[in-house]
Order: C-alpha cells, then structure tokens, then sequence
C-alpha cells in the first residue's frame, strides 16, 4: 500500500525529556543552550512556525495527570509560550466530546505525554478526534503533534504494548496492538538505550518484517 507523505511535523521523544526544571550540567551557559537552544521542547515551538503557539498537552496515557501537566506549562512558559491547554482525557467518552475536538482544530501543536501507551488507543481510537488529528496531519504544513515516551510508541500503527526486556527474545514475549496510526511503516519503542530495550524492538519487527523499527534514547 502506497502511503502519501504527509505535510504536517510528527516529532517522537524518547521520554525524559529537559524540561528546564533543573539544571543536568554545571555550566549555566551548557544549561542555557541544553534547554533554551537546543532542547527537544524548543524544536516542538519552533516546528509549529510560531513565537507562540497554542499548545495542547494531552496527559491521558499518565497516571498522575495533575502533576505532569504543570509541568509542561512551566515548560513552555520558559519558553515564552503561554498558549497553553491541558487535555487530560480520562475516559472514550470525554475523548467524543465537542469541546475537545474544537480544541484540538485550533491547536498549533498537540503534545502526548508519557505514561501508558495503550491508554491513548483506547480513549481516541475510532474517534472523531483521531481523524481530525490524522487529517490536520497529513494536510497542514505547520500542524506539529509532538510525543514522548508512551506518547513517541502510539505513533506507531502496530504499537507495542509491552513486553519486558529480559523476555523481549521470546516469541510471543512482547504484546502488540493498534496505535494511532500515525506512523504505517515504522514501529517506535522509547527509553531504547537506558532500559535496553533492542530485543524487544528486534521481536516486534519480525512479527512484522515490512515495518522499520525506531529505537528512540532519552531526551
């Protein structure tokens, strides 16, 4: 099947990303290029063609919500984005409700936050928020949907589900499902290097050969 290329920005994160809450480096100046130049957060800005941009987090695949979604807004604060709104999506039918599909018609850049990526297949899969997203993608030259972590792996249109690593070699080891199909030829699997997890992508790519595999480091 021949899959056009789509216009819009699609950009996977490892997880763990700077967020500028703390300084990793001993040089302000190192921190200052990590974070405010260099860092993955600021690409997500500066994809979407804006000084600032309206921003939609979606916090549905983690389990502490009210925690990581400030965070994101300090973020992007530093950032001077102040455009900011949190989809925290909890349930299939909040996923169908006209607010958030409106919401998400006016953003700029959506965000998926990590967690659990299977949460995010079931609350938007065979939603109308998921074809809109889907089409504002594949038409909209500044559109940017952003993930990390569990957020990076939903991406995918055969998504892993999970599976741990010291079994990932074993057939039938790592559990695979539906994504969100925002990614038909690849398959992404996160925290690649710190967790070790090359045997599970290699597992995940032999159940489907046709497929390249995407194995993305932190930050």
């Amino acid at each position: 099947m021949k899959h056009l290329i789509p216009r819009g920005k699609l950009i996977a994160i490892g997880g763990n990303e700077d967020k500028g809450t703390y300084p990793t480096v001993r040089s302000k100046r190192q921190y200052y290029l990590n974070f405010f130049e260099l860092g993955i957060l600021k690409r997500v800005v500066s994809e979407s063609g804006k000084a600032d941009p309206r921003i939609e987090v979606v916090t549905t695949a983690s389990m502490i919500p009210q925690e990581v979604g400030p965070i994101y807004i300090g973020s992007f604060a530093m950032l001077n984005c102040h455009n900011i709104g949190i989809m925290d999506i909890r349930t299939p039918a909040d996923a169908r409700q006209p607010e958030y599909l409106a919401r998400l018609l006016a953003a700029d850049v959506v965000m998926f936050s990590g967690g659990n990526q299977g949460r995010l297949r079931e609350m938007f899969g065979e939603t109308d928020f998921l074809d809109a997203m889907l089409r504002r993608y594949r038409a909209e030259t500044h559109f940017v949907i952003a993930g990390t972590s569990a957020g990076a792996m939903a991406m995918s249109q055969h998504m892993i589900r999970g599976g741990s690593v010291p079994d990932a070699l074993l057939k039938g080891a790592v559990k695979m499902g539906p994504g969100l199909g925002l990614l038909p030829t690849a398959i992404v699997d996160s925290h690649f290097v710190k967790r070790g997890r090359f045997g599970r992508l290699i597992e995940a790519v032999s159940l489907y050969p046709k497929l390249i595999g995407i194995g993305l480091g932190e930050d």
